[in-house]
This record gives C-alpha cells, sequence and structure tokens, in this order.
C-alpha cells in the first residue's frame, strides 16, 4: 500500500454507504473488497486480521492481530496531522459486545491509544458511547443493524462526557452502510447540541458491481 493519506466518502463512492448524507464528513484511508479474501490486498489482510475474535487470544495467530492494531495506528499517524489531532476528541464506535462480556473487543480502543503513544503526546481519548447489551457482530452475520435498531442499544458514558468535546472524531476501522456512525453521531448530537462530529475509518467497504 503506498504511503497512506485520508480520503473523504464523497458524491462518487456515497451510494456505498447510503446511511451516510452527503454533508456527512467521513474520511477513510483505504478500500476493502468483500467476498474475494484477506489475499486480495494489504487493507482487506489487515481488516482481516484486525476483526480476530478475542477468543483467539490464546493462539498463536493472535499475533496477526496484535500487529494489525500497530500497523493501522502507524498508517494513522503518517497521514493525520497532528496539530488537527490535539483538537478533536477521538471517540470508538463501540463493539458489539458489553464490557463483561469475554468476546468485548477493544480493538479500536487499542489502536488509539497506541496512535497516542507513537504520536507522544496526549490525546482526548474517551470511550463516550457504550453498549447496554452483547449482539452478533455485523461482519458475522447477513443482517445489517439500523442506526434506530443501534441506538435501541447505546447510551453516553456519563463517567467520560464532561468536559464538552469541541469536535467529535468517531472511530471505526470499516464503514460498510454507514449505519454505526449515524447512530453514535445522532446520540452525541443529542447530548452536545451543534458539536461537530466526523467520522475517520480505517477502510471503507467497495462495493463491485458489473
Amino acid at each position: 500500500m503506498a504511503k497512506p493519506h485520508l480520503n473523504r466518502i464523497d458524491n462518487s463512492t456515497l451510494d456505498d454507504h447510503w446511511y451516510l448524507a452527503e454533508e456527512d464528513c467521513c474520511f477513510f484511508l483505504g478500500e476493502y473488497v468483500p467476498y474475494v479474501g484477506p489475499g486480495y490486498s494489504e487493507v482487506n489482510q489487515l481488516v482481516y486480521n484486525f476483526k480476530k475474535s478475542p477468543e483467539r487470544k490464546n493462539r498463536p495467530e493472535y499475533n496477526y492481530k496484535k500487529e494489525a492494531i500497530r500497523r493501522i495506528a502507524q498508517m494513522f499517524q503518517e497521514s493525520l496531522p497532528i496539530e488537527w489531532l490535539m483538537t478533536l476528541t477521538l471517540v470508538p464506535i463501540p463493539p458489539s459486545k458489553t464490557k463483561n462480556d469475554p468476546l468485548h473487543d477493544t480493538r479500536i480502543l487499542d489502536m488509539l491509544y497506541m496512535l497516542q503513544t507513537r504520536i507522544g503526546l496526549k490525546l482526548d481519548i474517551r470511550e463516550l458511547i457504550i453498549q447496554t447489551e452483547s449482539t452478533p457482530a455485523s461482519h458475522e452475520s447477513d443482517e445489517r443493524p439500523s442506526p434506530k435498531e443501534l441506538m435501541g442499544n447505546w447510551l453516553i458514558n456519563n463517567e467520560v462526557a464532561e468536559p464538552r468535546p469541541k469536535k467529535i472524531a468517531l472511530f471505526d476501522d470499516l464503514i460498510t452502510t454507514g449505519a454505526h456512525f449515524k447512530a453514535a453521531q445522532t446520540i452525541i448530537k443529542k447530548r452536545y447540541d451543534g458539536v461537530f462530529v466526523g467520522g475517520i475509518f480505517f477502510a471503507r467497504r467497495k462495493i463491485q458491481r458489473n
């Protein structure tokens, strides 16, 4: 993969992410192509390894997940201006499992803290949204939840809600329909009226059309 740089989801790619609106500010580094396997590209391989389940933590293959976390943090470090990052509150889009679930996956949070370590400056990283009940992971299910369904299972984490954020960047590994982003954006804007909420993703799902 060439030197990473941010790309914005715009009118040329918006149809692949049908819950997004034209005014949404969502950025990505690479494109993930589904149904072709992890060997198709570096992006596909990294997404595959990044999503390895915590149930494999005691297996040698879990080292691939750790390396994917390190590599994705490195790529964000190389592509995100430090001065800009310092103005943002960085919020992981919550995983599908609750914190007390043995399959709770902290990969996005781990990546953000590794990004902070690599930069060498303290970032405003907050688990601002929490999952109230465990659900099947979207990438392991044929059914994709709507923003409304997701919001019914999410709450603002009052323990880290203050001070009021000025600008929020929602982080996730892969954007597909855009449902998770819109659900998180809506919940946050209900709590903090007028705050800017954008999205930063390692990859976007690219739908191949004949």
